[in-house]
């Protein structure tokens, strides 16, 4: 199963969310989504993380080059 994207792990949290506010839903099936969108949001911070890392990086070898062209 391949990993999901920001924006699917960003889509999944919605849907979620929309099934925890429904009034029908039973306590039970509340903390199975609830736990579920955590788990969700928390693999997206890690991905939020992971590219911002990777901007850094970028960021600061534009950096290095442009300061070895002077």
């Amino acid at each position: 199963m391949k990993n999901k994207t920001f924006e699917e792990k960003l889509e999944h949290s919605k849907a979620l969310l929309e099934k925890l506010m429904n009034p029908e839903i039973t306590l039970e099936d509340s903390v199975k989504l609830y736990e579920e969108g955590l788990k969700n949001i928390k693999e997206a911070q890690i991905l939020l993380e992971e590219a911002k890392t990777k901007i850094t990086v970028i960021e600061q070898a534009n950096l290095d080059m442009e300061h070895q062209d002077e």
